[in-house]
């Protein structure tokens, strides 16, 4: 469980967060969603530890993040995954190098002892089979579109099998059979994972297809938090020029494809 309690940033003037207060719960996906420039990817840089609040707390699973600095913290986030906006890559390395590169810094946490080398391979290989880049081990990031990057580095997520997963913006610039591609993504990562997930987006579409609760942010806080059927049904002008924007609404479709 993730939880936020009274957090406030500020760059000089522009106060980013401002007292807000978050309660994620263990196996959800949570859907942070708002217009650009308001503080969506600040807060997951938050939640992973990239940014420290100026006042406020963030408890993950019963540690207090925000007191930690160095290999303490480290040691707290490194069960937590990110998939960053354009997928950032590492353009010198080749799909396998990218998605092994969590293994190659770290020990196996089972028996302490660097990963051999055929097992990285296996786990890659099955990483890219998941988001349906097989076969790709040998390519380089520029020889992809921009959804097999966001794939690629998805695959970089799974490979160490995160319990947390955060997705920044993870549908923009893609078009309409990409972006659902990855929604499906999204929603195959938390079954295989059974991770917490926590999305921020301004696509409507992507947060009713994979969000469990959907969050608005509004002046640094959390305006309304609730299931998708409770959320759409508020009185606030935003939430429903947010859902104006979708020609269906995707959750009819994720039934058909998830039981269908």
């Amino acid at each position: 469980m993730i939880k936020i309690k009274n957090a406030w940033k500020r760059f000089g003037s522009l106060t980013v967060l401002a007292g807000m207060d978050l309660t994620i719960e263990e196996g959800e996906t949570l859907v942070i969603l708002g217009p650009s420039g308001i503080g969506k990817s600040v807060l997951l840089k938050h939640i992973i530890g990239l940014l420290k609040p100026d006042e406020g707390s963030i408890d993950i699973d019963g540690v207090m993040i925000t007191d930690l600095d160095g290999a303490e913290l480290l040691k707290a986030v490194h069960n937590m995954g990110m998939l960053f906006q354009g997928a950032a890559l590492f353009d010198s390395m080749n799909v396998e190098e990218n998605v092994a590169f969590y293994l190659h810094q770290h020990r196996d946490p089972h028996t302490r002892h660097k990963y051999p080398k055929a097992e990285i391979a296996d786990h890659v290989a099955h990483a890219l089979e998941v988001v349906g880049m097989q076969g790709t081990q040998k390519k380089m990031p520029s020889e992809l579109s921009g959804g097999m990057r966001k794939r690629v580095g998805l695959a970089r997520v799974i490979v160490y099998k995160p319990k947390i997963v955060l997705y920044d913006e993870p549908t923009t610039g893609l078009d309409p059979v990409i972006a659902m591609q990855i929604n499906e993504l999204i929603v195959k990562t938390k079954e295989e994972l059974k991770a917490t997930s926590i999305v921020v987006t301004h696509d409507m579409f992507c947060a009713l297809y994979v969000g469990d609760r959907l969050a608005l942010i509004r002046d640094g806080k959390i305006a309304h938090l609730a299931d998708p059927d409770t959320f759409l049904k508020i009185e606030d002008p935003l939430i429903q020029l947010l859902y104006r924007t979708i020609s269906q609404d995707p959750r009819k479709l994720k039934e058909k494809n998830h039981h269908g």
